[in-house]
């Protein structure tokens, strides 16, 4: 009789029709069907966007769910959450990992796109929630931005105040970047003791052809105006702020800027996928495995440069165990993976693969098991 095989199953979210603990259970479900006497690791992954919180959730014994109502990113009220980490003798207050895409996130406005009054304030919101707990240390991901406010929003939760030339709060979002002359940081809330670590797998600076208005901008709603007003503001916010030196960081224009305001604070940025990996201990869980299975929606040439996928990848490979993919589309050499299935070859189109990404999902973890 063969052995039962230790299988790792950690994708990233496939973006929009499912999360990435589901699509991990999905996985393992499809897998029984070929293998049952298998045994199973699911550590689902993210890159600090959507499902970063799952991630945390899944890999570390003891955390909570703590809920918190804030701030949506069009101004209403959001029923959110964040989750504490259990206390460490480096650590007594713990961890509070915070994540941007359930408090001031682009799939928090449906179809509807306010690129130019999308606020960041929720985040922020959640961030004084955890500080308020009294946790030792903030880990925060920035993916799944709505807006292009460079941070204002969340810095202003936090207790930061931005003016106009009569002395006035400026308005929220992008907008507000127009009338900023003047910051008053002498209520902004200290980090806590063991400091805040940056999830993002972007490395964009703040302004300029490559920064947070001109490439994110028009995904958010932007057009061609919006974009070099909104990428004006956000250096009138730099200059005002006397930080220029930020604003050029890899990863300053990450989330509408949002990285540059975390900078701001004294936050560290670091690459999302590999700071999750790390995180949640997945490269001892490989060590051990038979076999890795990793996915996303996507897998193309963008792939390779950072994303969960990749860093899994890389993981296995120097762990010497073979690794496999699942994508919801394939645009990419797979020939250095032990498998590879595409949802859209599976269900014979991407509309029916987006349709019912689990039932496409199970399919693939039954292939891949043969």
């Amino acid at each position: 009789m063969t052995s039962p095989r230790r299988i790792v199953v950690a994708p990233d979210s496939f973006k929009g029709t499912i999360s990435a603990a589901d699509a991990a259970v999905a996985i393992a479900e499809g897998w029984v069907r070929t293998s049952p006497a298998d045994r199973f690791t699911l550590r689902p992954m993210a890159d600090g966007g959507e499902g970063t919180l799952d991630a945390f959730e899944k890999a570390v014994p003891g955390a909570q769910r703590m809920t918190v109502r804030v701030t949506g990113p069009a101004g209403l009220p959001v029923t959110s959450s964040w989750l504490k980490l259990p206390p460490t003798d480096e650590l007594p207050g713990g961890t509070g990992v915070v994540e941007l895409a359930n408090t001031s996130g682009i799939e928090l406005l449906g179809d509807e796109r306010r690129g130019t009054d999308a606020s960041t304030l929720g985040f922020g919101q959640a961030i004084a929630a955890a500080l308020a707990a009294g946790v030792s240390r903030i880990v925060v991901g920035i993916g799944s931005s709505s807006s292009t406010d460079g941070g204002i929003g969340m810095l202003t939760a936090l207790g930061a105040r931005f003016l106009n030339d009569f002395e006035a709060s400026i308005a929220p979002g992008a907008v507000g970047l127009d009338e900023v002359h003047s910051v008053d940081l002498t209520a902004l809330k200290p980090l806590p003791a063991g400091g805040v670590t940056v999830l993002s797998d972007v490395t964009n600076p703040l302004t300029g052809p490559e920064g947070a208005a001109r490439i994110f901008g028009p995904q958010k709603g932007l057009d061609d105006e919006q974009i070099a007003r909104a990428d004006a503001g956000l250096g009138r916010l730099a200059a005002v702020l006397d930080a220029e030196d930020l604003a050029e960081r890899p990863g300053a224009g990450a989330a509408g800027g949002t990285g540059f305001g975390l900078l701001v604070w004294g936050a560290e940025l670091v690459p999302g996928s590999a700071a999750i990996a790390d995180l949640t201990e997945l490269a001892g869980d490989i060590a051990t495995a038979d076999i890795v299975v990793t996915g996303e929606g996507r897998y193309d040439g963008q792939s390779e440069a950072g994303k969960a996928p990749a860093h899994v990848a890389q993981l296995a490979r120097a762990a010497g165990v073979p690794v496999q993919i699942v994508a919801g589309a394939i645009d990419a050499d797979t020939s250095s993976f032990a498998g590879a299935v595409s949802l859209t070859e599976l269900a014979g189109s991407s509309e029916a693969a987006l349709a019912d990404s689990a039932r496409w999902l199970r399919d693939a973890g039954e292939r891949l098991a043969r």
